[in-house]
Order: structure tokens, then sequence, then C-alpha cells
């Protein structure tokens, strides 16, 4: 009888972690930043039927890199305990801390355990506060460990390099669009120090608006809105109140059936999400997209 071949704890652990760090890599990156107003999410994305920013609940929303269909899992499960908790409890009772604690569970249980791989997938759970000090905003990495972020964050391609960008770059008080043109200069950068141009075509824009009147703070920029916002020069707030009003139909429109399209409705609607794939993205080595 042959010996079993013998690999310790730490290494199989530090494999399973190189593994899904080179997956997450792979993704084309996401970045959150806190705005006066709220929380912009930011993402290379040039697919329309995929997203990688998602709303959860009223004031929470969920952003991924990596394996669509594992985000796209968890994305769902975190709909579905938002729902269950508004629902027997109360609504003020769902916050980002708790869905960020179900999710580490989640992740950390399917990282140590040796009947699976790990999961190819960065999370980032941010809700939005009463005023900007009561933002928060969570990155869950592969391994479900739970890091506190402020001010803003990157996960995913080059994240590293990026978020080196944005922390000597971001300032308190910024408006949309300030806000809005740092994370598209951030996401420009390539590994070699060069420079791309990113379009409205090719990027995937949504905001956590505290001043939105509705319970939903959740609202995708899409079209002429996102157009004017990237050709906005960085200080025009009255650009931000021009593109509202001016928008307002769109928003209710466009804004809220693209949120309904991955699951909106308070009580269980949500959570069908998009389960087809794309072409967007770079395929796994099983076939899967990577977003």
């Amino acid at each position: 009888m042959s010996t079993p071949f013998y690999v310790s704890p730490q290494q199989a652990m530090a494999d399973r972690a190189e593994y899904a760090r080179k997956g997450i890599a792979r993704g084309r990156s996401v970045v959150v930043l806190q705005y006066t107003d709220g929380v912009v999410f930011v993402a290379e994305n040039p697919s329309r039927a995929l997203h990688k920013v998602s709303e959860i609940y009223d004031r929470i929303a969920f952003a991924a890199v990596g394996k669509y269909n594992e985000f796209e899992n968890l994305r769902i499960g975190g709909v579905r305990y938002a729902d269950l908790r508004g629902y027997t409890y109360d609504r003020e009772d769902v916050t980002a801390r708790g869905l960020a604690n179900v999710y580490a569970q989640t992740l950390g249980t399917i990282f140590s355990s040796a009947a699976e791989k790990p999961y190819e997938v960065e999370l980032i759970v941010a809700e939005v506060g009463a005023a900007p000090e009561d933002d928060q905003i969570y990155r869950l990495p592969h391994d479900g460990s739970i890091v506190d972020e402020h001010g803003s964050v990157a996960v995913g391609g080059n994240a590293d390099q990026i978020s080196s960008y944005l922390d000597q770059r971001h300032r308190d008080g910024m408006t949309l669009a300030e806000a809005l043109k740092l994370a598209v200069d951030s996401l420009s950068r390539d590994n070699n120090g060069g420079e791309r141009t990113l379009t409205a075509e090719q990027l995937e824009v949504a905001t956590l608006d505290r001043t939105r009147p509705q319970q939903r703070k959740f609202k995708r920029i899409l079209g002429r809105q996102l157009s004017r916002l990237l050709d906005e020069s960085g200080g025009a707030d009255g650009g931000d109140a021009a593109d509202a009003g001016a928008d307002a139909g769109a928003d209710a429109g466009a804004g809220e059936s693209g949120t309904a399209a991955e699951g909106a409705g308070d009580k269980g609607s949500k959570d069908k999400g998009t389960k087809g794939k794309g072409a967007s993205g770079e395929d796994g080595p099983e076939g899967e997209p990577l977003l």
C-alpha cells in the first residue's frame, strides 16, 4: 500500500489563497468612493447584461470582482438574507455590517473546506448613512476576512496601484462629478504607468444617494447623465443638480428598471438575478466569465 502524499496545512492554505488571488487579479477592477451625498461605485464593465454592482436593500449595495457565477450566488444569498431579516424584524435591522458578517462566514467556510475550491471573488458591501460619517464600506477578500474601509477602496485587477492612487487624491466633501472623475482616472492607469481612455460604454456606475426622497437609495447612472458627468470639470455642483432635474424621468424608468432587472422588490423578487453568461471579461479555466 503506497503512502499518501502529505501536504502541510499551512502549505495547503497558502496554495488555495494564491489560486484565489490569481483568479481575482484577472478580473476588471471596481472602485468605491465616498462623496458628499453618498457612495459611488465605478467598475470597468462593457457588458450591459452582467452587473458587477447591484442593490441589496434600501441603503445597501454590493460590488464584486472575479467569477461571475460565484459572486452572483453570493449576491442572491445576500438579497434573501436582507429580505427575510427586514420582514421578520424591521427594515432598520438590515445593515451592511450584518450582511458583511454573513458573507464572511460563507467565504471563510468555503475557503477552509478541502472538499471544494475557494471562491475566486472579492466583495465590497456599502451602506449609506444619514450623514457622511455614518457611511459604511466593508471589503471582503476570498478568505472571508473583513476589512473596514474609509474614503475609497479598489478591488480586482491592479487594485494595489489603484488604491495608492486614490489614497493620494481622495478627499472629503467631493462632489459626484469629482469623485467619478477620480475613479475613472484611477481605472484608466495600467500596470506600466500608461493611461487608457475609458468611455461611458465601458463603465458601470451606480450610487447610494442619501438625498433621494424614496426609501431605496440605490441608483444607476446611465446614458446621457453619465456622459455629462464624465465631461464635467471638477467642481461643477450646479451641473449635478441640472442632471438630476433633466434625468428625473430617465431615473424613474431606466435607472429603476436596471435595478429591477437584477431583482428589485422589497419582499423576495430581488433574488431573480441574471443567470446568463456574457462575452465581457476574460474567461476562467472552466469557462466562467471573469468580471
